[in-house]
Formats: C-alpha cells, sequence, structure tokens
C-alpha cells in the first residue's frame, strides 16, 4: 500500500492509498482539483501534470521519451515535471508529495 499526498494549487493537501493502478487513477477517485485525466491515461494530454517534490524524485523515476515530449508542451514545465498517468503505484510510492502543476 502507498500513501501519496497531493497539494493542489491552493495549497490544499489530499493523502490518498493504493495498491494499485496508476497515480493518476487514484488522484481523480479522491477528486484531486486540477487532475483531470482526459485522455484516459494514455499520455496524450497534460491534464494530470504534477511536480515531484525533490525529495521525492528517484521513488518516481524518469519521464518516458514520449512523456517528456508531452510535458514539453505542457504549461508550467520543470525537471521534476511528471504526468502521473505514467506512474505506477507501488509501494517504493509510499510517502511521496507530488504537487499539482495545473
Amino acid at each position: 500500500m502507498a500513501k501519496i499526498t497531493f497539494i493542489t494549487s491552493d495549497n490544499e493537501t489530499i493523502v490518498a492509498e493504493a495498491d494499485s493502478g496508476s497515480v493518476m487513477e487514484l488522484a481523480v477517485a479522491n477528486s484531486v482539483s486540477g487532475i483531470d485525466g482526459d485522455c484516459g491515461g494514455v499520455c496524450s494530454c497534460a491534464t494530470c501534470h504534477v511536480h515531484v517534490d525533490p525529495d521525492h524524485v528517484s521513488k518516481t523515476g524518469e519521464a518516458s521519451e514520449i512523456e517528456a515530449d508531452m510535458l514539453e508542451l505542457a504549461d508550467n514545465y520543470n525537471e521534476r515535471s511528471r504526468l502521473c498517468c505514467q506512474i505506477e503505484v507501488s509501494d517504493k510510492l509510499d510517502g511521496v508529495v507530488l504537487h499539482v502543476a495545473n
């Protein structure tokens, strides 16, 4: 089980738990403001753009080439940007903090 913290653009903190699925699915199921997942998780939009907390970048790993290409088109892109539809929930994500970029 992984406990993931989302911080919205309004500084609302939402802590959610899951043991499978994508981080985007977890965010949508917990009504995290700013995470829409319009494409359903196929990496063809940026409506699940997050910034990984600097202390947790190693937990989420690097973006794939396709994901990086999509992120370069997103507003507020930075070196810690990820599409949370491309991050699979696993035990190693326990405690990760993600800041909603939209």
